[in-house]
């Protein structure tokens, strides 16, 4: 079976990517480069380097939760090296404030004509790739400054709205086994990050190998792989990957199943899940999978790429029962065995 050529189905691309199908034939060579030139620093997380860069190239948001040490942060850090983009940490703490993501305005004096005047003094949210570390550490307030800049990839201070720079993406991590002192995340926060990525302990061969090299390879000598430029291209080439109506639909099924009020929903949903997916995530099925399917050097989505994605992009979007907890079910417990039993197009 051949697959759909881009150039068949698409015409020239208004942000200036003519040929889509020519543009994304290098994608998957790039990002081997780019792979392993992550990994002369983070050893061992292939999988969610791979994820971060789909979210990356759909234009999306990941949470990153583990314990302490399993390297979330220098993973961030790495990826924004070898993509020569800008770079911002911010460490959230109890005492943060609003202004101390976004920026303020402060008073200022020229010194020649003694007149003052308001400067706007921007905060370390104007960059591409921001690191928000231990998000959930800082009041609802504060966690809030950050929701116009994921979604609508602007601030507004004082009634002035700035534009932030493209590509811009959030990388936050969380620690889930530190509850004191903590806020959890509203969940109008939640569904504005793409992937929920779970960071695992390494293998014994790969933390071998991380004790080995570690300390030979610092970020310093992380050469860039991607150009801004060359990721905006990527980025409009992959919005145009064809999908099928046959995927849109097994997308829009699966989602519409974590939700109990649903007729589709089965009864282990309205056992175990108060609340469902929003059609938020729908979306980003399809955007992710589109954004996985060229990083493997497709031009049309499958199946599998929608079914791979799905405990990223719904684990953080539904919400367990306390039946759920007292029978030792899991997000993604519960996510495997709706893959199981929701059918595919064909299949039915």
């Amino acid at each position: 079976m051949s697959h759909p050529s881009l150039t068949d189905s698409m015409s020239p691309s208004p942000t200036g990517v003519s040929d889509p199908a020519g543009v994304l034939e290098s994608l998957p060579a790039r990002l081997e480069r780019l792979q392993a030139e992550i990994a002369k620093v983070v050893v061992g997380q292939e999988r969610s380097v791979e994820a971060v860069l789909y979210a990356l190239f759909s234009r999306g948001h990941c949470l990153l939760v583990g314990v302490p040490g399993l390297a979330k942060t220098l993973l961030v850090h790495a990826l924004a090296r070898a993509l020569e983009l800008s770079f911002s940490r911010i460490q959230f703490t109890p005492d943060l404030m609003p202004s101390d993501i976004t920026g303020t305005e402060i008073l200022q004096e020229d010194a020649a004509t003694g007149q003052r005047q308001f400067v706007f003094v921007r905060g370390p949210v104007f960059t591409q790739v921001l690191l928000a570390d231990e998000i959930n550490r800082t009041p609802p307030k504060t966690q809030a400054a950050l929701l116009e800049a994921m979604q609508e990839k602007t601030v507004t201070v004082a009634g002035k709205l700035y534009r932030l720079e493209e590509p811009f993406m959030v990388l936050a991590t969380q620690n889930p086994i530190e509850q004191e002192g903590t806020y959890p995340l509203p969940e109008a926060q939640l569904d504005r990050f793409l992937f929920e990525l779970l960071i695992d302990y390494p293998s014994l061969e790969n933390e071998r190998r991380l004790v080995v090299q570690h300390s030979f390879a610092p970020l310093e000598n992380l050469g860039p792989v991607l150009t801004r430029a060359e990721i905006l291209d990527y980025r409009a080439a992959i919005a145009r990957v064809p999908v099928a109506p046959n995927v849109v639909d097994y997308a829009v099924r699966l989602v519409r199943a974590t939700r109990p009020p649903d007729p589709s929903a089965p009864d282990y949903i309205r056992r175990w899940i108060r609340w469902g997916a929003s059609p938020r995530a729908s979306q980003y099925l399809i955007l992710a999978a589109r954004a996985r399917a060229a990083l493997a050097g497709r031009f049309n989505v499958a199946r599998d790429d929608v079914s791979t994605l799905a405990p990223l992009v719904l684990r953080h979007r539904m919400i367990r029962s306390f039946q759920a907890d007292a029978e030792g079910k899991s997000t993604d417990d519960i996510i495997g065995q709706l893959l199981e039993d929701v059918p595919r197009e064909g299949d039915r």
